[in-house]
């Protein structure tokens, strides 16, 4: 995952880069310049050297020239703003990808499902966060068209401002996590911030994202609580056995594993598992 955000914010730096240097490139080379060209002692005996003003200077090397100032429509912030916010963003997006989606749930769940097993390194860590990180698309998918469609087309589209884009935005987000999100926790950091009787419409992200985060690891926990049950009960049966039968210097997860595997293939574990992670978001 971490490969995979430093790819893409090498891409974007790349991109910013060509979008500014190409225009002020494209401007100084097309502008009339004297050619670099040395010319041959031969050369320089033909009529159209001679030709040339005797006082003519040569022309300034190509210089680059990187405009930062604010822009001309009024409401939108300027570039050099414009630059340090999507930096910002950048630096952040791992937080934002694990704290305002459900990433975090899906994350905890699988490796909970791992844990109950009895395997350590399968899958691997990868494997799980890689997987996750699909499934919180898939989810999202609706959230992410919604913030394309009423944010991202109309400000590309010249139709808003920047900050009016950030706005709505955040809208399908927070209509997300508010669905997710427990009537308790929200009480709770109201009660902490000292911000009293809010609608929920008027709520912010400074009090939506901790009471969501914390309603995440709640039901994560309790469905990992659900998913400990039947492999509890092997190892327990596993154990009885090995006592009964006085074995008693064998490690019972050494017996109990196979099993664990074979219930967890014969019910088709992976698909009741991305079942009802998926199944757990409220629309």
């Amino acid at each position: 995952m971490k490969s995979l955000l430093r790819w893409l914010a090498w891409t974007l730096l790349a991109w910013l880069a060509v979008a500014f240097f190409t225009p002020a490139v494209a401007a100084q080379t097309a502008a009339p310049a004297a050619s670099s060209v040395r010319a041959s002692p031969t050369a320089a005996a033909t009529p159209s050297a001679a030709a040339a003003p005797a006082g003519a200077k040569p022309s300034d090397p190509l210089r680059l020239t990187l405009n930062l100032e604010g822009t001309e429509r009024p409401g939108e912030m300027s570039v050099a703003v414009q630059i340090v916010v999507m930096m910002t963003l950048l630096t952040l997006a791992p937080s934002l990808l694990m704290l305002m989606t459900s990433f975090t749930r899906i994350v905890i769940v699988l490796g909970f499902v791992r844990s109950a097993i009895g395997v350590q390194n399968a899958p691997a860590n990868q494997i799980i966060v890689g997987l996750s990180l699909f499934l919180t698309f898939f989810i999202m998918g609706p959230v992410f068209d919604r913030m394309n469609n009423e944010a991202i087309q109309p400000y590309l589209a010249g139709k808003m401002t920047s900050v009016d884009a950030l706005d709505k935005a955040s809208v399908p987000l927070k209509d997300f996590m508010l669905r997710q999100t427990r009537m308790r926790d929200l009480e709770f950091f109201l009660e902490l911030g000292r911000f009293g009787p809010t609608p929920v419409k008027d709520l912010s992200l400074r009090v939506i994202v901790p009471a969501f985060v914390l309603s995440e690891l709640q039901t994560a926990f309790q469905m990992g609580f659900l998913l400990f049950l039947p492999f509890l009960v092997i190892d327990l049966l596993v154990s009885s056995v090995l006592m009964a039968l006085g074995m008693m210097m064998m490690p019972p997860v050494v017996v109990s594993l196979p099993f664990k595997l074979l219930l967890f293939v014969l019910v088709d574990g992976w698909h009741l598992v991305v079942r009802a992670l998926v199944e757990s978001f409220h629309p």
